[in-house]
């Protein structure tokens, strides 16, 4: 009997990237504007989630926490 094998999904590998001043300048911006925090994130190519976090850091509003 031939055993079973178990196929994976392959991830992808994380990779973390500073935020940069001209990165908190242009989020500062976008906060300011009101952009969706979806449009921004595709803008900066980084996840919500991190945006959020780092706007939480920075005492700023975005989407639906004002």
């Amino acid at each position: 009997m031939a055993k079973k094998t178990k196929k994976t999904a392959k991830t992808k590998k994380i990779v973390r990237r500073e935020y940069s001043k001209a990165d908190v300048k242009e989020l500062r911006a976008h906060s300011k504007a009101r952009t969706p925090v979806v449009k921004i994130a595709k803008l900066t190519k980084r996840s919500v989630g991190s945006l959020r976090q780092k706007a939480l850091e920075l005492g700023i509003g975005l989407g639906h926490q004002r």
